[in-house]
């Protein structure tokens, strides 16, 4: 067996397996769906331990268990996408974007990277298919009537466009120059950091609107660590690249792409419990910490607080950052004519 005959084998064997435990849980959720949960407007619950020092507390959501799942739907239309351009030069199938709820939009302007690197092509590969599978999974616990159709999504390489547009926020281009993440492996890689961090947030902060279906819960805390692991892939290569090609800066640019998603989601009351704070996001910049007595240089592949824990955005918040916008609006960005469901206006994090 040739070794793009044993690549094609490994991912098709993926495959199978995921379809089996999608089966599985979209059986187990349909029948909590039927039983209560997807049909009732569940309001979030809010309740917490109290750090020291204590936090202002946080409103009550009236967002369903739906309004959440449809929205974590738009985001992962948005991965999936970025992922299947750069590895197959093509966007997601129309059997895999439809839906009754907003306006159907198409995933434009992305294309296939000429990968150098081996091992960012298989990465890339893989991701492709981990984002599939959630695209799939989520749409498979709606009705025909409650799904949320892609909506039109901004991937292209324009000196206007949203990669463009944050890279020159973060520094990466300079004005009037386009920021093409299907460049090569590091650009590439740049702009998956640009998406992974925030999923992993998306999630945990969308966790209390869940806490009404534990099946809910628990499929959704499976995504979350997916994309975690995602992260950690990135972060991980992002950092070993940087350090063997200083001259590539990309540790740097880390640190720039993070200190503007920081900027766009504004500046909550820290949580110490919840991982909600003014600072939420940091790059691949090395710290050093001092363990009985001993100066360690330590690496940042996971940004947590001082408690250990992994930062939380709330889905207004998350709109800020793929809008590219601190006020409160209802499209822009990666989303320009907005995303579809009840979870559509961003934060006023101005």
């Amino acid at each position: 067996m040739t070794d793009s005959e044993q690549l094609i084998e490994t991912l098709d064997a993926r495959v199978r397996r995921r379809d089996s435990r999608r089966a599985f849980f979209t059986g187990a959720m349909g029948a909590a769906a039927a039983a209560a949960t997807l049909s009732g407007a569940a309001q979030a619950q809010t309740a917490t331990p109290t750090p020291s020092p204590s936090p202002s507390p946080t409103p009550t959501s009236t967002f369903t268990e739906v309004d959440v799942l449809n929205f974590a739907l738009n985001l992962e239309y948005l991965e999936a996408n970025y992922y299947a351009f750069a590895v197959t030069g093509s966007g997601l199938a129309a059997a895999d974007i439809s839906g009754a709820i907003g306006t159907a939009g198409t995933a434009t302007g992305g294309r296939a990277v000429g990968f150098k690197d081996p091992i960012v092509q298989q990465y890339a590969q893989e991701i492709y298919q981990d984002e599939l599978a959630h695209v799939r999974f989520l749409r498979a616990q709606f009705t025909t009537s409650s799904l949320v159709a892609q909506p039109a999504i901004d991937l292209g390489t324009s000196v206007s466009g949203a990669f463009s547009t944050a890279a020159r926020r973060a520094g990466l281009v300079a004005d009037g120059v386009a920021f093409d993440p299907y460049a090569s492996d590091e650009a590439f890689l740049l702009g998956a950091y640009l998406f992974e961090d925030v999923g992993v947030t998306a999630y945990k902060g969308a966790a209390p609107a869940l806490i009404n279906s534990k099946i809910y819960l628990e499929a959704a805390a499976g995504i979350l660590a997916v994309e975690a692991y995602h992260a950690a892939i990135i972060r991980s290569v992002l950092y070993r690249k940087g350090l063997q090609t200083p001259s590539l800066q990309l540790i740097e640019a880390t640190t720039a792409i993070s200190r503007v998603r920081d900027t766009l989601d504004g500046n909550p009351t820290e949580d110490l419990v919840r991982g909600i704070g003014p600072v939420d996001d940091s790059g691949l910049a090395t710290g050093t910490v001092v363990d009985n007595g001993t100066t360690l240089d330590v690496s940042n592949i996971a940004p947590l607080n001082t408690n250990g824990i992994a930062f939380s955005r709330t889905p207004l918040q998350v709109l800020n950052i793929v809008y590219l916008n601190q006020a409160a609006v209802t499209s822009g960005g990666f989303f320009p004519a907005g995303v579809n469901g009840n979870i559509k206006t961003s934060a006023a994090s101005a």
